[in-house]
């Protein structure tokens, strides 16, 4: 798998944003958003965007999965 956005989820739920919201406060592609949803590599300065908006840390929103393959 490689990395794991559902800390990300999980603090949109808290703060009550939806995935269509920060989609659209931080203008990102639909594409993109799907990528995310598939747990798929983004752009760095994707989740600069994300953490700007959110005011956090990487480490709040991605996490590390080793692959056992």
């Amino acid at each position: 798998m490689g990395v794991s956005y559902n800390k990300l989820w999980k603090l949109l739920i808290d703060k009550g944003i939806s995935k269509s919201d920060l989609r659209k406060k931080i203008e990102l592609a639909p594409n993109t958003l799907t990528k995310l949803n598939k747990n798929e590599e983004v752009a760095l300065t994707v989740l600069e965007r994300i953490c700007k908006e959110l005011k956090v840390d990487f480490g709040d929103i991605i996490e590390y999965i080793e692959d056992n393959n």
